[in-house]
């Protein structure tokens, strides 16, 4: 008998406790960096999506899109102002942003996914009050702060075995469209679930020491502890942040990892190693 074939059977077998686990259990997860670069990726990534909805996960999947709006700005001709480091967003660069997050993006990640068997609706922060904002900085323009998430549609869909994914677009209280970074919106998201897990795929392995050792658990006093003393720096810092807003606002645990590895999202769930640093509260 083959010995891969072999290797196989036992490897479902050893994952029988943790589909058990699993089971009806909510997962967001956040689809950005290098999943989102190749079709081979992304293909990748929507059958094992369609895999967790196979044996009873309700995965929810919230998407970036930063580098496909660049583009779009640019073919446009828009220019773009900054400050502090981030984009402003006003009215023209809203339209571009929400043609890509809604339209392009997201359309492509439903279509991979009901490639590979799932079904997959694409909905965005706008759809059925799913996201209020507020805006995060008058001077940033239409960039928004959730300041509510309304999970009815969300639970909807889990009920009818369909996959959610969502565009990181929210409404303000007076009508005004607003952009929201990728990663706050999906910690909103998992907050508002109380998701077992809240997955933030990244383009690197986890969260470091100060030695560079991908540390596999942490606490919320950790990571607090690492940011203070400077571990913790540059863009791993608003990752964690949103890992810790997720668990304050009822996340029972969230997951920095390499969205580059080969089924990271399954090695998370599904294996006694796991993938990545896992956070919890305490």
């Amino acid at each position: 008998m083959n010995r891969d074939w072999i290797a196989t059977a036992r490897t479902l077998s050893q994952a029988l406790p943790y589909l058990q686990r699993y089971a009806d259990a909510t997962v967001v997860i956040k689809l950005g960096g290098h999943a989102m670069g190749s079709d081979e990726a992304m293909d990748e990534f929507a059958r094992d999506v369609a895999l967790m909805r196979q044996v009873g996960v309700n995965p929810v999947i919230v998407h970036g899109g930063g580098p496909m709006i660049n583009d779009m700005l640019k073919r446009l001709d828009i220019k773009s102002e900054f400050v502090n480091g981030k984009r402003v967003t006003d009215a023209a660069t809203m339209d571009v942003v929400e043609m890509v997050l809604s339209g392009l993006v997201n359309a492509k990640i439903v279509q991979a996914i009901s490639e590979q068997g799932g079904r997959a609706v694409g909905v965005s922060g706008k759809d059925s009050g799913l996201i209020i904002c507020e805006a995060e900085d008058p001077a940033l323009g239409l960039v928004g702060r959730p300041t509510e998430v309304n999970p009815r549609l969300l639970l909807d869909l889990a009920e009818k075995e369909i996959i959610p994914v969502i565009a990181p677009l929210g409404m303000g209280r007076g009508g005004e469209t607003f952009n929201i970074n990728g990663d706050t919106a999906a910690g909103a998201i998992a907050a508002a679930l109380k998701a077992d897990r809240l997955l933030l795929l990244t383009d690197v392995a986890g969260v470091k020491n100060a030695a560079g050792d991908v540390l596999t658990e942490l606490t919320a006093a950790q990571i607090r502890e690492m940011v203070a003393d400077g571990t913790i720096a540059g863009g791993m810092i608003p990752k964690t942040e949103t890992a810790l807003d997720a668990l304050e606002g009822g996340a029972r645990a969230a997951v920095i990892l390499d969205g580059r590895a080969p089924n990271a999202c399954l090695l998370e769930l599904f294996t006694e190693h796991g993938a990545g640093s896992i956070i919890r509260k305490g």
